[in-house]
């Protein structure tokens, strides 16, 4: 569940931060996907965390 939102989250945010800056579809594309993919990693650590927690 955390991935999923910190995948939306990543995309909102890098697309927009790349928009703002003033890029181009393909800048904003790029942005949006490392933006996502690092925000999914960090919803990875936190669920195994609160699973981990729950043991």
């Amino acid at each position: 569940m955390f991935v999923i939102i910190g995948i939306v989250l990543g995309v909102i945010i890098g697309g927009g931060l790349a928009k703002k800056r003033g890029g181009k579809r393909l800048d904003i594309l790029q942005y949006a996907a490392v933006y996502a993919i690092a925000f999914a990693i960090i919803g990875m650590f936190v669920t195994i965390f609160i699973h981990r927690m729950s043991m």
